[in-house]
């Protein structure tokens, strides 16, 4: 049960909810064609990119 716990605090920082936000915000922004299908994957792919490169530099190091 201390395990799962301690998964779940680490999944709720700053940068996940962060990112989780920017992703809804663009799928709504998409949805409603306020935002090219180009410009949310271009800002997707970015900010993924830069979460998980973050993540894992966190695990390895």
């Amino acid at each position: 049960m201390k395990e799962l716990i301690s998964k779940i605090t680490k999944l709720i920082d700053v940068k996940s909810i962060m990112t989780l936000i920017l992703t809804v915000a663009f799928v709504m922004l998409v949805s409603n064609e306020k935002v090219d299908g180009q410009q949310f994957m271009a800002v997707f792919t970015m900010v993924v990119g830069f979460y998980f490169g973050t993540q894992s530099k966190k695990g390895g190091g």
